[in-house]
């Protein structure tokens, strides 16, 4: 039902009182701190796009497909790679754009129940991903060959000595190489991976395992694969050395947990030691599914891949799984209902 006096309050005030609610429901349970900090953070860039002196009820569909476009042409802030020598940034992937997308509408679903707008200016946006250049990549997880030579830059950090001229306080290799060995072989979200404490590492019948507490208050607790956990170890040994007194397990050189922001800038800074033949630019989502992948393309069990991912699921898993290039080869190569000479693909003779 329409409001019958709609309040004529500017699009900042607007998103003010929307913040404000946003995190009343963090107190309550009802929305994660995560994703409260999502909201908050997406429908204040809306203001500073939109404009902070108009009227929010004045907004239109046109006004809303304006800033869906500024939003995608917006320079990815999260990416501190060198701008390039035709002075292009990193622009916003498609899954910054749906995501920001998403949180205005819920901005709007609330305006219009407020009675802060007449009517939802998102029922009359017409924009579509392709306008906004946002058409999903064929490929987010990176190919085996990308992915060894990120881990292998990982692992070769982790064993180099520290930066000359650098305090122990500001050392970050060993925190840098963990961050990508977690993030490439067990899949965590960023927000799990930046809210782990060091209390949720134990070991089990002699393997180390990491408890992560997910979304909806689910936990699940994924054994570390043997090189990772020997990092960890190290790291923490490190950790420990520096008598810091905070539970956080990853920490920027000040000593306070690292924030999610902070992750990608971690992820580039490995990246830009792999071999350019081998580097692609990836996000902590696209590694993600690189673990999904990679996992289902060595014929994991579909189960444990999802319980290593924490999807409630089997159905969300199939957003997770890539196509890497000559898997359709290499699976019709060792077809089950072939076998012998000739069985490889193109290698029939003529009748």
């Amino acid at each position: 039902m329409r409001p019958a006096e709609v309040q004529r309050i500017t699009v900042e005030e607007a998103a003010d009182r929307y913040a404000e609610l946003v995190r009343a429901k963090t107190v309550t349970g009802a929305l994660a701190p995560s994703t409260a900090e999502i909201y908050t953070r997406d429908v204040h860039t809306f203001v500073a796009l939109a404009g902070t002196g108009r009227v929010l009820d004045d907004l239109t569909g046109e006004d809303v497909d304006e800033v869906l476009l500024r939003f995608a042409r917006k320079p990815d802030g999260r990416r501190r790679a060198p701008v390039p020598a035709d002075g292009s940034a990193p622009l916003q992937s498609a899954f910054s754009q749906a995501r920001f997308r998403r949180s205005v509408s819920a901005f709007f679903r609330h305006a219009a129940v407020a009675g802060w707008v007449q009517l939802n200016p998102m029922r009359a946006v017409t924009v579509t991903s392709r306008q906004r250049g946002g058409l999903r990549p064929e490929r987010r997880a990176l190919t085996r060959e990308q992915a060894e030579g990120l881990l292998g830059s990982a692992r070769a950090l982790a064993a180099a000595g520290p930066e000359e001229g650098r305090r122990a306080d500001q050392r970050t290799e060993l925190r840098d190489a963990l961050i990508v060995l977690l993030l490439a072989t067990v899949g965590p979200r960023v927000s799990e991976l930046t809210r782990a404490d060091v209390e949720h590492f134990f070991t089990n019948d002699g393997v180390r395992y990491w408890r992560i507490f997910g979304k909806g208050g689910r936990t699940r607790d994924v054994p570390l694969p043997r090189g990772v956990a020997q990092v960890l170890d190290a790291y923490l040994a490190e950790r420990r050395a520096r008598a810091v007194d905070t539970p956080a397990l990853l920490l920027s050189w000040r000593g306070r947990r690292l924030a999610r922001g902070d992750v990608q800038a971690v992820i580039d800074r490995v990246l830009a030691r792999v071999d350019p033949d081998r580097r692609r630019s990836v996000t902590p989502h696209g590694l993600r599914h690189t673990t999904a992948t990679h996992l289902l393309a060595a014929a994991t069990d579909m189960d444990a891949v999802r319980r290593v991912l924490g999807h409630s699921d089997l159905s969300t898993l199939g957003r997770y799984r890539d196509e890497l290039p000559g898997e359709l080869e290499a699976a019709m190569r060792a077809h089950p209902l072939l076998g012998g000479p000739g069985a490889e693909t193109g290698g029939s003779r003529e009748a």
